[in-house]
């Protein structure tokens, strides 16, 4: 452990050393997953799951890859990976959903969040 750290708390640790937090690393690896879906780099065919479906309903602003939120009666359907990445998906720029590759996407997605740090931070579903 570095001795100058020792005394803050992790929040700070974190912003000290440049990393991101557990949750923030969680939500990019999920982010990953549904741009390698939409784009067809996952090997499970995103449109046979059914896990999400595009928003055309045209009144979505922002990028033209939107995915519908789709509304749950239970706690439990909200922290299923379909329901969970969503808004933040929905968050993003053109530029980063229409990347042409996915280590673009990736870099992308680190500067969005050096732009806004609380970027990935998912703060519509209530903790447990």
């Amino acid at each position: 452990m570095v001795p100058e750290l020792k005394d803050l708390s992790y929040p700070d640790r974190l912003k000290k050393l440049g990393l991101w937090s557990l949750e923030e690393r969680r939500m990019r690896a999920d982010l990953i997953e549904v741009y390698k879906g939409i784009h067809g780099l996952s090997a499970l065919p995103f449109d046979d799951l059914g896990l999400f479906e595009f928003d055309f309903s045209g009144r979505t602003s922002g990028h033209s890859l939107k995915l519908r939120k789709h509304r749950s009666r239970l706690d439990l359907r909200l922290f299923f990976f379909s329901e969970r990445v969503v808004s933040t998906w929905n968050c993003l720029d053109d530029q980063c959903v229409s990347a042409t590759t996915l280590n673009c996407f990736k870099s992308n997605l680190t500067r969005l969040r050096s732009r806004s740090m609380g970027l990935f931070m998912d703060n519509d579903v209530p903790r447990p």
